[in-house]
């Protein structure tokens, strides 16, 4: 940042939380140099006219868009967001607002795009570039006013269009806008550049630990033991000793609590839900280390069969992808905790090692067969009828123990490798972010920058 300077005047730009900006600039609201969501009227319909169709899915992060799909204007016009070349579209709905879902759009067939209508589209007026407008939507400022800006009820709360025209933006002339964007694409490419790298460790270091754990609980730990056909073709071939079984005989199931979001509080007995399962504490869950939301400690008495102890697994029940189906937890704790919404709950009937089951769930076989299992187009679901007719293999208990043994050194000494990882990508991510901000709201002076480069 010793490259970095700030402009020689400032004036108060009158807006409490953008403070002083460079004197030459304007503080406008964003209705005097963008319009929104223009109407698709000015286009009429040409009949058989090929345009680009974009789902949310294809409005990337960083300007750009995924485009694979045509269709026929008469066939979107109706129902469809409309947009064009160097318009920027903007997710207005939980969570691809907060998750940053923005784009400049460009190579459109003919121009022209539709999407889904959870999509803001921001227009910019003369003198104003289409890239300074989306990084100007990507700033601290602009996401955090908008993110408290949000109308509506649990994850269905929306940007609305009103936040956007009466938002006071800093602007300079389109000379120093251009400025500022070839800065912040020269910084941001090489950031980016260290965050993929940073990514691509923690993906090898997640196939490694599949790897290490897929061998470890189907062939063991001595290369020399006879082996044997398991009978089971995606199995394939293990120790002769082990014992083949079905996870219905291994455990009794039952289903977490029939609660919501809205029904959690901050004191009483801690619930684990299919949000934790997902993102946060996939694998094992401890409530004395991990913060869970809570239900009141009269749910203990009254829903028995969502209460846990020790060695218990929870399955989320749903998946937003094929890659989340059979993802889980086990509770590895003896503290009181409950299962609960949109989980299956499954309780050993025999006194195995828990941790090993974890291992042996969390390989590469048994996860491939919950995917193939699943059904869904958006929403995949895991049921008990699945989990049950997945076949289960068990080496001895004391092998069980020396197979956990083996692998929580492994799989520890990969995960330390990969949170360090993941430490000093949130360090870049929140360097980014910081210097999108300082470059669209004047607080840096970046000109002198793009004279030296030229």
């Amino acid at each position: 940042m010793s490259e970095l300077r700030r402009y020689h005047d400032y004036k108060d730009s009158g807006v409490p939380w953008l403070g002083e900006i460079p004197s030459h600039w304007e503080a406008k609201r964003m209705r005097f140099f963008v319009n929104t969501n223009p109407l698709k009227s000015e286009l009429g319909i040409q009949e058989g006219l090929l345009v680009s169709f974009v789902p949310m899915e294809s409005v990337a992060v960083d300007g750009g868009l995924t485009l694979t799909t045509d269709k026929e204007i008469s066939d979107v016009y109706k129902g469809y967001t409309y947009f064009r070349n160097d318009d920027v579209v903007m997710a207005k709905i939980t969570p691809c607002f907060e998750n940053g879902k923005a784009s400049i759009c460009n190579n459109l067939t003919n121009d022209i795009g539709f999407g889904t209508t959870e999509l803001h589209v921001l227009r910019p007026k003369e003198e104003t570039s289409s890239r300074f407008l989306f990084y100007l939507i990507r700033s601290d400022v602009f996401m955090k006013i908008g993110e408290s800006e949000m109308y509506g009820a649990g994850g269905q709360k929306r940007v609305p269009e009103s936040f956007i025209k009466n938002f006071v933006a800093p602007l300079p002339d389109i000379d120093e806008q251009q400025a500022i964007v070839n800065f912040l694409d020269d910084k941001l490419d090489h950031i980016d550049t260290l965050i993929r790298k940073q990514q691509q460790l923690i993906e090898k270091l997640a196939e490694q630990r599949s790897a290490v754990i897929t061998h470890a609980v189907t062939k063991g730990l001595d290369p020399n033991v006879p082996m044997k056909d398991s009978g089971v073709e995606w199995l394939g071939e293990i120790p002769e000793h082990w014992e083949l079984t079905y996870n219905k005989y291994l455990f009794n199931f039952s289903r977490g609590l029939t609660i919501t979001k809205a029904d959690l509080i901050d004191e009483g007995i801690p619930c684990v839900n299919y949000g934790e399962v997902h993102s946060k504490y996939g694998f094992e869950v401890d409530p004395n280390i991990h913060p869970l939301k809570c239900v009141p400690e009269s749910y203990a008495e009254n829903f028995k069969y969502a209460v846990l102890k020790e060695g218990d697994f929870v399955f989320a029940d749903t998946s937003e992808d094929y890659k989340g189906s059979g993802n889980f937890t086990h509770l590895n704790s003896k503290t009181l905790t409950m299962a609960g919404y949109h989980t299956v709950v499954m309780k050993q009937k025999h006194d195995h090692n828990h941790r090993y089951l974890a291992y042996m769930f969390d390989s590469k076989v048994f996860r491939t067969q919950i995917i193939n299992r699943v059904s869904g187009v958006k929403v995949f679901s895991v049921t008990q009828g699945i989990l049950k007719r997945i076949p289960a293999w068990l080496p001895p208990l004391t092998e069980q123990n020396n197979i956990v043994i083996y692998l929580d050194e492994q799989v520890n000494r990969m995960d330390r490798s990969s949170e360090a990882a993941k430490d000093i990508i949130g360090k870049l991510q929140e360097y980014r972010a910081a210097l999108i901000t300082q470059a669209v709201t004047g607080k840096i002076d970046v000109r002198h920058l793009n004279k030296q480069a030229s």
